[in-house]
This record gives structure tokens, C-alpha cells and sequence, in this order.
């Protein structure tokens, strides 16, 4: 996977490009235009006081920037890093302001299209994710996919 910046996200007849990862046994679908790019796990560093889901700091090209963990922002059990794992540098909006974050990702499998078409209401009963972390529930293959608002997340 290249780690050139992906470009515009949607087309006119309501597919979205996103980047397609895992975390456990639940897919998400990021945004394509929120990702800057993708990279091998690096060391981070813990951050005193920091918030729960975003405990470190990770330094990139000489950036350093907030390190997420998303599994503790949604309530899913700690995982382990393996070969599959990546970090996925997102730009989002804080307070007016672009600002990079690193996301952990068990496993990134790849850049593609879904359809606005399929969006499925999130569900208010069975989900143990806040609905207002998740812009729309959607298929991809055979199976559906979270699409996450970012922006909610990570502030």
C-alpha cells in the first residue's frame, strides 16, 4: 500500500472511497480523504495525563503526533500487535484545525468504494459503539462495515 496521499473521497453518483481496516472482528471503513498515509508499526510514547484513547505520542517524519487507540474509544478488548498491524495517519478537524493522528489498525486491507446507497440507520439497540460515532453503517462484500466519524472520536 502506497503511502501517497489519497485524494477526493466521493463521486457524484454516491460512492465513497474509503480505507478498509480491521480492528478484531469488526471492519471499519475510514474515510479515504482523512488518510495522509499508512506505515509500519513505530515505537510511541506515553503521554502523562493524557486522555484513555489517545495514551501516546507516535513521532513521524519528524512530526510528532497523538497516537489512538480506537478499540478503547469503543469499548473492544486490547489487542496484540502482529505482522498485520499499521498505523493509519488521518488528517481530522479539532477545534477549527487540521490535526494529524496516528489510529491502530489490526490489519489494513485495502482502498475502495462503498455505496451511499446501502446506508443502514445505525441501530440505537445492540450497539456497544455511541451512535454519534458512527456517520453510517453500510455493506462491503457480503458483510457490513462502520464507517466512523472521525472527527467525534478523536475529540
Amino acid at each position: 500500500m502506497s503511502s501517497d496521499r489519497v485524494q477526493d473521497t466521493t463521486d457524484g453518483g454516491g460512492a465513497m472511497q474509503v480505507v478498509m481496516i480491521g480492528l478484531g472482528e469488526e471492519k471499519f471503513a475510514l474515510d479515504a480523504g482523512l488518510v495522509r498515509e499508512i506505515i509500519d508499526p513505530i515505537p510511541a510514547t506515553k503521554v502523562a495525563g493524557a486522555k484513555a484513547f489517545v495514551p501516546s505520542v507516535i513521532n513521524v517524519r519528524g512530526n510528532v503526533i497523538p497516537f489512538a487507540d480506537l478499540r478503547i474509544r469503543f469499548g473492544m478488548p486490547a489487542g496484540r500487535e502482529t505482522v498485520d498491524t499499521r498505523i493509519v495517519v488521518v488528517e481530522v478537524r479539532i477545534d477549527g484545525d487540521p490535526v494529524l493522528v496516528g489510529v491502530s489498525a489490526d490489519k489494513v486491507y485495502e482502498v475502495t468504494e462503498i455505496s451511499r446507497t446501502d446506508v443502514q440507520q445505525t441501530p440505537r439497540v445492540g450497539m456497544h459503539w455511541k451512535p454519534e460515532y458512527i456517520r453510517f453503517i453500510t455493506k462491503w462484500r457480503d458483510e457490513f462495515v462502520v464507517v466512523p466519524n472521525m472527527e467525534r472520536i478523536l475529540n
